[in-house]
């Protein structure tokens, strides 16, 4: 849920790759979780990069071994509170998956249950990529929770790296 700054920040897939891997060994240092991590990495790279949603699903399924082909309505029911990346990634790029815009998708994610803010991080990591952006509404009320000195960091890094990469096709009521 930490690496979504590295698809941003980096030009290639293949530096996205490496980098998350970097991210990751510090506090997931098995590779389970560092394969999680460079999947969501990739996922939101490529949905900022104008990858259709299927096309992440295949790159996901094929490079990772993930299986995205559930329906949350078949994984509702019977998920639980899952700390590992094999747990959660996989329900998260599926919330995502078969959300119609950003807040859909976090209300996906949302409704699993189990590790919600981890799931809703990643879900919503991507679906900002690929929706263009987070609803104004919603970024204005989460970044005015946030002190001043983060908030200036949200804002820098969003400056620097994040506006000028998100998808051209970009909502105008997103932030």
């Amino acid at each position: 849920m930490r690496v979504s700054p590295v698809a941003y920040v980096c030009d290639t897939l293949e530096e996205v790759l490496v980098r998350a891997r970097e991210s990751a060994e510090v506090t997931h240092n098995h590779r389970e979780g560092i394969k999680g991590a460079q999947a969501t990495a990739a996922a939101i790279f490529l949905a900022r990069s104008g990858w259709e949603k299927s096309d992440i699903k295949a790159y996901i399924e094929r490079e990772f071994s993930y299986n995205l082909s559930q329906r949350l309505e078949d994984i509702r029911p019977k998920y639980e509170f899952d700390v590992t990346c094999q747990g959660t990634v996989p329900p998260a790029i599926i919330a995502f998956l078969e959300a119609e815009d950003f807040e859909d998708a976090i209300r996906n994610a949302i409704s699993l249950g189990g590790d919600a803010d981890t799931l809703a991080c990643i879900t919503g990591s991507v679906a900002e990529a690929y929706y263009g952006g987070v609803p104004e509404h919603i970024a204005s009320e989460t970044l005015d929770r946030l002190d001043e000195p983060l908030r200036k960091v949200v804002h820098q890094f969003r400056e620097k790296f994040v506006l000028s990469r998100l998808r051209s096709n970009r909502n105008p009521a997103m932030t």
